[in-house]
């Protein structure tokens, strides 16, 4: 298999891009950055892999954390938690993991699977099963076209193993896996059923790694020639900026396992005098202006700084940030009405139908750009991604 070695400029911009597709969650991509440079810097490799060039009997192991971000953001992993769950899921089906797959791209997620990958030298495939960041375990385009719900398993921390081996609904597995969660501190590291080569092609969002890192790329491209970054995010995501402002109300909660609550923003210069006000259950959810909706899921409604393009989590929100709030197109297989039953508006509680604001489209490959020395982009120096250095 072809494979692209992942570098921490790659990390950089990969961290940032996730961020954005976190839609506010899927925990920290600063703290993934910071955990995958770590890897690097001991002499691991991280190597991503097309899904196209990946053998069609491939074993694939998906992975994500469960629980609030609120409360991963302050939770310091153990370091091994990924390699426990390949351990327990190879005990349980006997057949040996091939490669890693992100459940979802957002935040920290986006990049959990690099993490084991490297210890183990897996390679990491680019997709995953949200294009985006998404709150509850059945909310995947790999259960929407069929994948196994068991066997399944939880780790946290403190070494603690749950293995699931029946469910009899993507939606019971949820129902089983959150309360352990919350057992195991409302922040654990989850793996769902593995996938054929062949089923990921096929049921997978491609490319989605690429995409992040694209769009970290945007950014600090942006960052250098001093251009606005809010801007090359839409320009890259194909997205548009609902408003720029200032935060001037965070509710915030957590209840049953979930980050919970509201945001208002109220607009600055051109937009003065308009408010957006978005719902969150530990991404953002749905977005109004004015009491009607202007944006709602699948389609991702991100929160960035409004001056660096730095993702806003919902963690991270707080009283008096300059913030835009942007709106970035759904992958097209989150727009199946199968899709939209587990992952629309609806699904959430809202009586709302999903009405797109812009079509999707097919973000390239990694080898495109980032395999080819000659095309990779500007030479950044980055540091810290959080606030703006670049």
């Amino acid at each position: 298999m072809k494979a692209w070695d992942i570098s921490p400029k790659d990390i950089d911009r990969i961290a940032i891009g996730a961020g954005i597709l976190g839609t506010g969650g899927g925990g920290s991509s600063y703290l993934g950055q910071l955990k995958a440079k770590a890897q690097l810097a001991a002499g691991m490799t991280i190597k991503v892999v097309l899904p196209e060039d990946l053998p069609d009997d491939a074993t694939v192991l998906p992975l994500g954390g469960i629980g609030a971000p609120t409360v991963s953001i302050e939770r310091i992993d153990e370091g091994h938690e990924g390699i426990r769950l390949i351990e327990a899921i190879e005990a349980v089906t006997g057949k040996r993991i091939d490669a890693l797959v992100a459940d979802e791209i957002g935040g920290a997620n986006g990049i959990a699977p690099m993490l084991p990958a490297a210890q183990l030298g897996l390679p990491v495939v680019d997709a995953d099963g949200m294009g985006r960041a998404f709150p509850e375990t059945q909310m995947t385009s790999f259960f929407v076209g069929g994948q196994n719900t068991a066997p399944s398993a939880l780790t946290d921390v403190h070494g603690n193993v749950l293995v699931v081996t029946d469910a009899r609904s993507p939606e019971m597995l949820e129902r089983l896996m959150r309360p352990a969660a919350i057992a195991m501190g409302c922040s654990a590291l989850m793996s769902t059923a593995p996938m054929s080569g062949a089923f990921l092609k096929m049921h997978g969002i491609r490319h989605s790694i690429s995409l992040a890192h694209r769009l970290g790329d945007a950014v600090l491209s942006a960052r250098s020639a001093k251009t606005d970054p809010v801007d090359a995010i839409c320009a890259e995501g194909r997205g548009v900026c609902l408003l720029r402002g200032k935060v001037v109300d965070v509710e915030r909660r957590i209840t049953n396992g979930f980050t919970r609550g509201m945001l208002t923003v109220s607009g600055l210069d051109e937009d003065r005098g308009r408010f957006v006000e978005i719902d969150l259950q530990n991404e953002f959810i749905v977005a109004r202006e004015n009491g009607r909706e202007v944006a709602t899921v699948p389609d991702l409604i991100c929160v960035v700084d409004s001056e660096d393009g730095t993702p806003v989590s919902t963690e991270e929100l707080k009283y008096g940030i300059r913030v835009a709030t942007l709106c970035l197109p759904a992958p097209k297989l989150l727009r199946t009405d199968s899709a939209l039953s587990v992952m629309g508006p609806r699904a959430f509680g809202y009586d709302l139908d999903f009405t797109p604001f812009a079509q999707p489209y097919d973000p390239a490959p990694a080898e495109s750009y980032a395999m080819n020395p000659a095309s990779a982009g500007t030479d950044h120096p980055e540091e810290d991604t959080r606030n703006g250095t670049s």
